[in-house]
């Protein structure tokens, strides 16, 4: 920050409270990620300001010797209590730290705050929120430049490959694969998703029964190319239960 005040909307992506009653969250903000200490904010009106998934405005203070801005005011300028239900909440989490991994601090991209935000409202406001967070998971991871390469085998470069990749989550050809192809919606899915617009792809959902696959894929996926999420630890059973 130039000066040492400074006033951002955002939403919360990470939030921690230490021993000494501090609240560390990191905001995700149309100037890029910021991460902040609000002290002794869990004793105040802060601490159910600074919740996760809460959009706040917030006047933070930074002096050259600080390695963290200090919440001196946060305002709740939105909440989706929705997500607080247990069949929407592990999926919201899963969002907020895909977008902690994905953008680093300080860099500017409203559109990933876009993006991140309309996550949030799908998954609290659709009748499906598995359905969304696969989707948007694959936008965010998009955006951030992680696509996955659908037009050729990832080991050995044949054309048009249909087959999971156990390992690294990207496509097989028949030749490379130990697992039985994609269904003819899955493949649609995986190989389309990224240049999709989001209202399109919501209005194809993947049959249940077919969704395990690709999240055991974007599990894979995710951990060679970004690194370890824990949020799969508390998605679902199935993806708990990927392989290592």
């Amino acid at each position: 920050m130039r000066s040492r005040s400074a006033n951002r909307s955002g939403i919360v992506i990470r939030r921690r409270v230490t021993p000494a009653g501090d609240i560390i969250v990191s905001l995700l903000t149309p100037q890029g990620k910021v991460k902040a200490i609000a002290r002794g904010g869990v004793r105040g009106a802060l601490s159910s300001r600074l919740n996760l998934f809460h959009h706040v405005g917030v006047q933070l203070y930074q002096t050259p010797q600080a390695d963290l801005a200090t919440v001196q005011q946060a305002v709740l300028e939105g909440a989706l209590p929705r997500l607080a239900e247990p069949e929407r909440y592990a999926f919201a989490h899963l969002m907020a730290e895909l977008a902690d991994a994905l953008f680093q601090e300080g860099e500017f991209s409203e559109q990933a705050f876009d993006l991140f935000a309309g996550a949030l409202r799908g998954v609290s406001h659709q009748p499906d929120p598995e359905w969304v967070a696969l989707v948007m998971s694959h936008k965010l991871l998009g955006l951030a430049g992680f696509v996955l390469q659908t037009g050729r085998c990832a080991r050995c470069g044949a054309p048009d490959p249909a087959h999971p990749d156990p390992l690294g989550g990207q496509l097989l050809c028949g030749g490379c694969a130990s697992l039985p192809a994609y269904p003819p919606a899955s493949l649609d899915f995986l190989r389309n998703v990224v240049r999709r617009s989001v209202r399109v792809s919501m209005e194809h959902p993947v049959l249940e029964d077919e969704r395990p696959a690709l999240w055991r894929a974007l599990e894979r996926f995710v951990t060679v190319q970004v690194g370890n999420v824990q949020s799969w630890r508390q998605l679902v059973p199935h993806v708990a239960a990927a392989p290592a």
